[in-house]
């Protein structure tokens, strides 16, 4: 122990400036963290603090409120959206026309047959008949896609046409979709 209190007192001044020189190192270590947690601090102030003068997790919760009262809209949106669904399933979404001539002595396509169906091929085909003296109309009950009345050509020829419109108009729609 004595020969390092020698040594210390034989190199006492080297080992002040030492302390001191080590000293002014940890010195300027800590002000050089001292700025970079204040810059922290101003940033972290700011992220707390948005434009209104809220503070983050007030505009935390108020988002979060607003997601839950989207969440309850959109399940409502979603529930009236399946009652239209179901509406549109018995609405009419075919039509198909055919125009004739019912009668020899009669020039041009005067007459027709309309077909109106809903999804399931279920509607009515409508036919009027044109003549010179008198024009007669009726309808028809179908029920997925036939009818318990005798069917004209014309009156065939309207639903297949209704049927046929129908899948191409899907067809647009869902390329249209994509």
């Amino acid at each position: 122990m004595e020969s390092v209190l020698e040594l210390l007192d034989l190199y006492r001044d080297q080992v002040i400036i030492g302390v001191i020189i080590f000293s002014l190192i940890l010195f300027l270590l800590f002000l050089i963290q001292e700025y970079r947690v204040s810059s922290l601090k101003k940033r972290y102030k700011k992220l707390l603090v948005n434009s209104n003068g809220d503070n983050l997790e007030e505009t935390l919760f108020k988002n979060i409120d607003m997601l839950n009262e989207s969440k309850l809209e959109m399940k409502n949106i979603n529930d009236k959206l399946e009652l239209l669904n179901e509406k549109v399933k018995s609405s009419i979404q075919r039509v198909g026309i055919m125009r004739y001539n019912a009668f020899d002595d009669i020039g041009s396509d005067l007459s027709f047959s309309v077909a109106l169906l809903d999804e399931n091929n279920t509607g009515l085909v409508i036919s009027n008949l044109y003549g010179r003296n008198e024009s007669i109309c009726y309808g028809k009950p179908i029920v997925n896609g036939e009818s318990e009345y005798k069917l004209s050509i014309e009156e065939i020829q309207a639903i297949d046409k209704a049927k046929r419109n129908s899948l191409y108009m899907e067809g647009k729609m869902r390329r249209a979709t994509r």
